[in-house]
């Protein structure tokens, strides 16, 4: 049997009971859109990152849309992000008629390089998107200092970093507006899609109220030009199973990623480092290997289904090569996704599985010609 890089069945099962009953629950109700389990877990997320306000909506991708508009994000406004990250960031900030600016990152943690951000910023730039990696914290302080200096807004990719920390508070609760996403191999995984957005301005978030659902402030009356973006009932109630076991799932994440720092350390790799006054809970364990793609078929020749992300920056992409993301240079952007690999890496991942995924890259190791 292959073992898989992420594996979200393995977790449904982890909690099959309690999921299932949740599941009936609403099937039962009645009720299957913006209904009681929506507004429960909506304040129970938002209480577990330490903000006010939370607005369930239908993706990832949706809710940086979402944010973005709320923060009047609109045509011809720049927003500074980065290029090494799911495309999600970037097609969300093109959604909104905005463009892309590109920062590189730095290399050590994979986030944005905030000493570059500065250069950056124009009398069009109107945000700026930290994505917290791999699930570790961005740099926060010195982008927060430079949006408060500039008057933009910050709202944070936390897709990859539930329950993650950076000076003893949550990712996601630093900027104006911050962003989820629930697909079901993110640490908080939805048996579908889902997202969220995250918020200590209970303006911003009644606007992304109305935004989600045609602008409307009373039913068929849209005040605005919205859209159609929900959580829906059953995976809301699915995900406040599974927030209960957050922090036990991220804490076997990390022990994991322990194991493997402890067998690997000795090898041609660049292990995760962890940036200093945070908790990293290894959404993906990212290595860095000159030889990556040798050691990817290695791997996959021994049913190891290891991944990389990202093997393309967006910059690079098609659909986004002529983005203004040239304004500077991407080098360690570029340099990065030539080397990086994702190791299996999930709650229910074994020990026995660890171990041949040690095993395996040592092998590869010992027969590098």
């Amino acid at each position: 049997m292959t073992i898989l890089c992420s594996n979200p069945k393995a977790q449904y099962l982890s909690h099959k009971e309690e999921i299932d009953a949740a599941i009936r629950s609403v099937l039962d109700s009645g009720w299957y859109i913006l209904g009681e389990n929506v507004r429960e877990f909506e304040k129970e997320f938002a209480d577990y990152i330490g903000v006010s306000q939370g607005i369930g909506v239908g993706n990832g991708t949706d809710a940086i849309q979402l944010a973005l508009a709320s923060c009047g994000v609109g045509s011809g406004d720049e927003v500074i992000t980065v290029s090494h990250t799911a495309v999600a960031t970037v097609a969300a900030i093109e959604s909104v008629g905005a463009i892309p600016v590109f920062v590189d990152i730095d290399p050590d943690y994979f986030t944005m390089d905030a000493s570059k951000i500065e250069e950056l910023i124009s009398a069009s730039t109107k945000a700026i998107v930290p994505v917290h990696l791999y699930g570790q914290s961005a740099d926060v302080d010195p982008l927060l200092d430079i949006a408060k200096k500039y008057s933009l807004f910050v709202i944070e990719d936390c897709a990859q970093a539930h329950g993650a920390t950076f000076k003893n508070k949550r990712v996601g609760s630093f900027g104006d507006m911050a962003c989820f996403s629930f697909y079901p191999t993110k640490n908080l995984g939805a048996l579908g899609d889902g997202g969220m957005v995250v918020t200590d301005n209970p303006q911003l978030a009644e606007k992304a109220r109305l935004l989600r659902e045609y602008g409307w402030v009373e039913r068929y009356i849209s005040h605005y030009s919205g859209w159609n973006t929900r959580l829906d009932e059953i995976q809301a109630a699915i995900l406040r199973v599974k927030l209960k076991y957050l922090d036990e799932d991220n804490s076997k994440r990390r022990e994991i990623a322990r194991i493997y720092e402890s067998e690997l350390k000795n090898l041609d790799l660049i292990l995760p480092k962890i940036r200093e006054d945070s908790t990293h809970v290894f959404h993906l364990f990212v290595v860095r290997h000159t030889q990556r793609d040798g050691l990817l078929q290695y791997l996959e020749k021994k049913k190891i289904a290891a991944g990389v992300h990202y093997p393309v920056p967006i910059h690079l992409q098609p659909a986004y090569q002529f983005s203004v993301g040239s304004k500077c240079s991407l080098k360690e952007t570029e340099i990065v996704v030539e080397e990086v690999l994702s190791l299996p890496i999930y709650p229910e991942l074994t020990n026995k599985e660890v171990n041949m995924i040690i095993d395996a890259i040592i092998d590869f190791e010992n027969n590098i010609i």
